[in-house]
């Protein structure tokens, strides 16, 4: 008897699903919205539970009615025919999508369905099923949808994704029947018969490859499955069920004995690929494919890959700015490596990232829509032979630009690169800028640290296109690495926009991952994700030694302190004591970890206060204080906000009245605007040192900060 038969499925995978239904058997197909119904009777059914590979599930139409509240639904679904399905002593679950007629929920949906079945079956056997959400015996599914309910037995029991074989996974991976639908686009079935090899260079958990083997060998993706939605089904028919697993083992025999191609996997994360070997053992496949720990930088054709075959991969996606770097290099390097390949090879790409899809700088054969869970993604096909082989195009050697703007950006970076290197080394420090928007197109700025790389992204000026500018960024991204000859993985990106109040110390992120740079003497901690700024202002650089330089013997104070960088620097001078205040609990934690870091004693304190505030409560005396106060800022606690144009004169008079006879007080700020005011100039002793404290990275923004060293006047 044919029944009416649906097919839930991942959007975009209609069409292959269709085609896979028809061929076993389905009849009078239909296409909706991540779905496909047709006809079909009991043994159409389990042919679809065993070897579908697109199919999320296969429900069995029971019914469908016009509901107009949730008495009507009650109704409805009272009137079906329980007993034919359950028995008294099964248990069931309803799964209710849709809301509408009354249905605010779908609990509440649920709960209407559930009551109905257990009412009918307590009228008709005089017992009730129990309720089981987690593993019932039968799935009852419920749909309302404009007013309409439908009503169906869940054949699959769950999603049939779940193979059977993958008791573990590596990060984010695919779904089975996305694979499965990312080979189909492929053609993949069609290749394998003619003698394609196949190789995924970002294999993970090895499912494309697991999957693309079962499709091979013809063999049926559920045969290792434990548990289907029909053994409990009072409609089910063991002989039949039998009968089709005893067919699939007999061709799975076949399909293995038949089975002539290679299949390679690589991945450079040692445990996945250990995931995917026991996936592909617990198939009986392992001895079909060559998995190895390989960085995909050292992919490339080799003669043991045959003259034709079939690259696909599903390479990371990352849509959060820090780790666009890598993806860059990703994308970069594995269009780089499909050039190197014959002509006969093919490859398939599924990503959401359509700029990353770019950077593989492929003519595209063809292209389809599809959906990982509820990211929209696009799988690409490219064809070898197609891919043209001018300037753009030409197989490079890795981080070549692929254009005169890029070529010249690298140009630049190199040039600033050499240069830095050496002034570095002559500062004693590994932590500088190398490039601030020397081109005006490449509106970025690249600081080292140690051994890692921090960019900020400006905003782009409006004469350039944001497609263009986005398009430059990503070359950045790709080149910088190269230049500098770090890996991607240790490029750091940030967007700089203009800051207010706090705004640059709050949290960015939440990872943790902190490094270590040297300036002379001193260490510091470099958290490179977490906040805005990194923990030291490289345009410091001078000031820092000169306090170094000045502070042996003295009592050193540091307002407004940030991570007290420039208090190592007056403790490791030699400086008599020091003490730094701060408003954040957050950076003088921070400071902690340096005081440790360069083993300082507690002769070194921090204050945790408003500086403003402090500033007339405390009654000690300093011979060397430095004040950076930010351009604004906010006191909760005071109630007041911090304007350094506005309120300078009254932070300097506060500082002077703390400065011993003969001491020295450095006064900083990077506000661009920034003017002294002449009440200050009249009343001390002011020297701009501005200039001075300018070093080699930061000539090209000689305004980046003012600074001032003032003294008392003395009389003559």
């Amino acid at each position: 008897m044919q029944q009416p038969l649906v097919l839930p499925c991942a959007k975009g995978s209609e069409q292959v699903l269709a085609q896979e239904a028809e061929a076993l058997s389905l009849q009078n197909i239909r296409q909706g919205v991540a779905v496909v119904s047709g006809m079909g009777d009991l043994e159409t059914a389990y042919r679809l539970c065993l070897w579908s590979r697109v199919a999320s599930r296969v429900l069995w139409h029971l019914g469908e009615s016009e509901v107009a509240n949730p008495d009507d639904i009650y109704a409805a679904t009272r009137a079906i025919a329980w007993d034919e399905h359950l028995s008294a002593d099964n248990t069931f679950a309803v799964h209710f999508n849709g809301i509408g007629q009354g249905i605010r929920n779908t609990q509440f949906g649920a709960l209407k369905v559930k009551d109905a079945i257990a009412d009918q079956l307590r009228d008709t056997l005089h017992r009730r099923p129990d309720v089981d959400a987690k593993a019932p015996d039968i799935s009852v599914d419920a749909h309302l949808r404009k007013g309409r309910l439908t009503l169906a037995i869940d054949l699959s029991g769950g999603g049939l994704h779940q193979r059977g074989y993958r008791l573990a996974h590596g990060a984010a991976p695919l779904k089975e029947h996305l694979a499965a639908t990312l080979l189909y686009r492929a053609g993949w079935p069609q290749l394998a018969a003619s003698g394609y090899n196949l190789i995924d260079p970002l294999c993970g958990s090895g499912t494309i490859l697991l999957e693309a083997l079962l499709m091979a060998a013809d063999i049926a993706p559920a045969l290792k499955r434990q548990r289907f939605g029909f053994t409990h089904w009072q409609s089910h028919k063991p002989a039949v069920w039998k009968r089709l697993l005893e067919e699939a083992a007999t061709r799975r025999e076949l399909g293995l004995n038949r089975l002539d191609l290679k299949v390679w996997g690589y991945d450079q994360d040692a445990a996945t690929l250990a995931t995917a070997r026991e996936n592909a053992a617990r198939l009986d496949l392992a001895h079909c494919l060559h998995l190895e720990r390989r960085p995909l930088d050292r992919f490339t054709a080799q003669p043991g890959y045959g003259t034709r075959g079939l690259i696909l991969t599903n390479p990371p996606y990352g849509e959060r700015l820090g780790e666009i770097a890598e993806l860059v290099a990703t994308y970069d390097t594995l269009g780089q490596a499909f050039k190197t390949f014959p002509a006969d090879w093919q490859m398939g790409v599924i990503s959401s990232n359509t700029d990353m899809l770019k950077r593989l700088r492929l003519s595209r054969h063809k292209y389809y829509q599809a959906y990982n869970g509820s990211i929209e993604a696009q799988i690409a096909l490219y064809h070898r032979a197609e891919q043209p082989e001018g300037e753009d195009y030409a197989v490079a050697e890795p981080g070549a630009p692929v254009d005169e703007q890029a070529r010249m950006f690298a140009n630049r970076l190199r040039k600033n690169n050499r240069a830095a290197q050496k002034h570095a080394a002559a500062a004693d420090t590994d932590a500088y800028r190398i490039y601030d928007q020397d081109m005006p197109e490449y509106a970025i700025a690249v600081d080292r640290y140690g051994d890692y790389v921090h960019v900020q992204e400006y905003a782009a000026p409006k004469t350039v296109a944001p497609e263009k500018a986005r398009k430059r960024l990503l070359d950045t991204l790709h080149i910088i690495p190269q230049v500098l000859e770090i890996p991607a993985a240790n490029l750091v990106l940030k967007t700089r926009e203009r800051q207010r109040g706090a705004q640059q110390y709050q949290k960015q992120a939440a990872r943790g991952m902190t490094c270590t740079v040297h300036e002379g003497d001193a260490r510091y901690h470099i958290n490179l994700h977490d906040y805005l700024d990194t923990g030291l202002f490289l345009d410091h650089r001078p000031l820092r030694r000169r306090i170094h330089a000045e502070a042996a013997g003295k009592r050193f104070l540091n307002l407004f302190c940030y991570t007290a960088s420039a208090s190592v620097q007056a403790a490791l001078g030699g400086a008599a004591y020091t003490t730094s205040v701060d408003l954040s609990q957050t950076y003088l934690d921070w400071a902690h970890q340096n005081y440790d870091t360069n083993e300082l004693d507690s002769r070194h304190r921090l204050i945790r206060a408003d500086v403003m505030a402090w500033l007339t409560e405390d009654g000690g005396s300093y011979d060397l204080i430095l004040c950076d106060p930010p351009t604004f800022s906010n006191t909760k606690k005071e109630q007041r906000v911090f304007d350094v144009q506005r309120d300078h004169v009254t932070l300097i008079e506060r500082c002077m009245q703390r400065l011993a006879p003969g001491g020295t007080l450095y006064f900083s700020n990077n506000y661009r605007s920034f003017k002294l005011d002449p009440a200050i100039s009249a009343r001390y002793h002011c020297e701009d040192i501005s200039a001075a404290t300018i070093d080699f990275d930061y000539v090209r923004r000689p305004n980046i900060h003012h600074a001032w060293k003032i003294t008392a006047k003395t009389d003559n």
